[in-house]
Parts: C-alpha cells; structure tokens; sequence
C-alpha cells in the first residue's frame, strides 16, 4: 500500500513524544529518531517480567532468552540476513566498528592497505584509522564538489594490496547514496572485504545484504524507531575466525565471538519492537515482505517531502544546498543540508528552535566531508532530515524560518 499524508498523520499518534511536544517539528531524525509507544513499552515489558541475565534454568532466565533470539531473527529478516546467527549486537555502531576494526587489523601485515572515504562518519573512519598504528596504510577515496564519492579514484585505490574497504552506504552529511554496487565488484576482484555503514540508510530504505554481498554491514536501532543499540551483520562464516576481544568465558561463535559483557537486553527487545512497528505498515504474507513494503512506500513519502523542501529551500536567496540534487533516477536519502547568508549553522539553529523547529548544525560526526567542503571554520552545515512522521506543514514552518535568517 502507499504511505500518504493521511498515514502519517495517523502514524503520529503513535509517537509520545509528538503528541507531548505538539509544536515541536522533530526535523532531526538522522541524529536519533523519535520512538513508537509499542517500542517503549517492549523495553519497559523486559524490566516488569523477565529483568534476570541469560542462560539460567528458570522461567524468566528462559524468556530473556526467547526475546534475544528473537530480536537476533527480527532484525536480520530486516537486513534480509539469512539467519540470526549473522546479527551481533552491542553498544553502538562506534563501538561495534572498533571492536571489529581491532579484530581485522590483528590479521594483517604492515603495508596491508584498507580503504575508507572522505565521505564517511567518523564512525566509519576512525576506528579503520587507528590501523595506523599497527603499520597498516589508510588510504581514502576523494569526495567531489557535487558531494559524491569519485568512481574513477576509487578504482584507482583499490589495489591488490587492498585488504578492506569501509564505506558509508548514505551520508548523514549529505543525503548522498553511495554505488555500493561499484564498491563490491572492485573489492571482489582483489578479494579485499567490504564493511558498509548502513546506520544513515537503514531508516530509508530496504536492505539486502545478501544482494549486496557484503562482508559486515552495521547499523544503530536509534536511528529507524528504536533505542539506542549497535547492530553487526556478519556475512556467514566471515566473524568465526576473527581474533575479537572477548572473555575466555564468552561463547567463541558467531554471533556471540563480537559481543562483549551483558547486552542491553530490553533494549534489544526495543529494537526488536520497531522492526515490528515499520513492518506493521507493509503489506504481504511474510515479515520481511511486509518490511520491504512498508520501507519502499515510506521511502517515497520521505523522498518526495525531502524534494519539495530542496526545490524550495534552494530557491531562498543567499542559501546554498550541498550534496547531490533530486534528479529522476537518483537514489537519494531524504537529508538536506545548506548554509545560508551569513548566519552560521548554529546561529540558524538556535533561531529556528527558538521557534519550535528542531534542526541540527555542525558536522555530525562527519567532520572530514565537511571539512573537505571547506565548511569547517565557518561552522559547518544545517542539516534537516526528514522522517516517516514528518509533514509538508513542518517543512512550510521551517522554510519561513529560513527565508527570515537568510
């Protein structure tokens, strides 16, 4: 079914937080989405009924159990993973990618190389930086003026000595939707591994991870309607090997081998809850059908909401939208991000929250995008990012509010 004006106004009711803030327009979503009732009620559920650890031999023991397997299923039927033995899950995305990273990079040699791009989160650099230490060659792939990734220097820069390249699926930044097709046919060819950051393109759009033949791919609950939990998809076969970080007590398969100490298991459970709720909003026989369903039509509510405000805000004089437009045939996430006269982004910001409209500025964490853009001393960027309970009305404030900084 389509995802229309009239779904989301009822999807809003959902919401606590948008009915307890009524003027408040949450324009944030790439930094942390607002969350369904159904998702806090899952993890307040864990703490009444069953806040005991795993593996013991009683009822509420046994039933932390059920819930973790089941999330462990649930998510990755949202990846299109082919089983929960592929999902491992821990803090953050962050810490997930240094304890990854660590385990890699124990497995390479001084002037192994490993990829990564001027594009990404720092979450997706740094801890593939660090590798710097250990003698390994961090090399990156350059970002163009049109604020997408140049295909040609990252042909060149994956070479035989290329052991991994890390790669953002969607930029927080920018919006920008990267040809991870392009990123896998070069790494097979030298049979260096990929690891996709999928924490800003999970929310948006419906992942494949077996279409994408990647090796890792890691997203954050917080992002598409949860709480904040890391997620690590491992290719079958690709963690048991690894030498992680872990306890001689922790169990040394996969999905287990990354994960360390106690989980946040009600919050897993939340996550578990909001891979439910967006499903709720599909159709089909299946769960994962009704996940790509619900993905593919909110994705295009989204899309074209985001496209009205990037035809319109561009418009403003003095405003400057950076990342790639909304041409047909472009996949782009719904994330738009300006600088506008001569207010920085954080002057803009405070301005417009003054006034209800909830708007991030800076960087993001994707301090070398930004940095490459030259944006870095004067502030960086406004961002606004458009999500399923987002309206044309929120959009309309927030373009008057421009129009008077700017």
């Amino acid at each position: 079914m389509a995802y229309t004006r009239e779904h989301c106004l009822r999807c809003r009711q959902d919401f606590p937080a948008l009915i307890k803030n009524p003027g408040l327009a949450f324009l944030d979503g790439p930094g942390g989405s607002q969350v369904p009732r159904v998702v806090i009620d899952a993890i307040a559920d864990v703490y009444a009924s069953c806040n005991v650890n795993t593996h013991g031999n009683f009822a509420p023991s046994q039933e932390v159990d059920r819930r973790m397997a089941t999330a462990r299923s649930v998510v990755a039927t949202f990846l299109g993973a082919p089983s929960g033995a592929c999902i491992s899950f821990g803090q953050s995305m962050t810490t997930l990618s240094f304890n990854l990273s660590a385990a890699i990079g124990r497995t390479l040699k001084k002037d192994d190389e490993v990829l990564v791009t001027q594009l990404d989160h720092e979450g997706n650099r740094g801890p593939w930086l660090g590798l710097q230490e250990r003698g390994v060659i961090v090399r990156e792939v350059q970002l163009l003026e049109s604020g997408e990734l140049d295909p040609a220097d990252m042909a060149a820069k994956i070479t035989p000595r290329t052991k991994l390249f890390a790669i953002g699926a969607s930029a927080n930044s920018l919006g920008t939707v990267n040809d991870l097709g392009l990123a896998r046919r070069l790494t097979r060819e030298v049979g260096a591994l990929l690891v996709i950051d999928a924490v800003h393109y999970a929310p948006h759009f419906p992942i494949d991870v077996q279409a994408l033949d990647c090796d890792f791919l890691l997203c954050s609950g917080y992002k598409f309607y949860g709480p904040h939990v890391g997620v690590l998809y491992s290719r079958p076969g690709a963690l048991d090997q690894l030498p992680t970080d872990r306890l001689s007590v922790q169990d040394p398969a996969a999905p287990y081998r990354i994960e360390t100490g106690t989980l946040n298991h009600a919050a897993i459970d939340g996550v578990r809850a909001a891979v439910e709720y967006i499903a709720s909003w599909g159709s089909g026989s299946s769960l994962r059908e009704r996940i790509v369903d619900a993905m593919t039509h909110i994705s295009a509510y989204e899309h074209s909401l985001a496209k009205n405000f990037h035809d319109a805000v561009r418009r403003i004089p003095g405003v400057r939208v950076y990342g790639p437009d909304f041409a047909v045939g472009r996949t782009r996430a719904p994330t738009v991000s300006i600088t506008l006269g001569k207010a920085t982004a954080a002057e803009a910001a405070t301005a417009l929250g003054k006034q209800g409209i909830c708007v991030w500025d800076g960087d993001f964490y994707a301090a070398r995008p930004v940095q490459v853009l030259g944006l870095h001393e004067r502030g960086g960027l406004l961002r606004t990012g458009i999500s399923m309970y987002n309206t044309q009305d929120e959009l309309n404030r927030l373009l008057t509010g421009i129009e008077k900084l700017a």
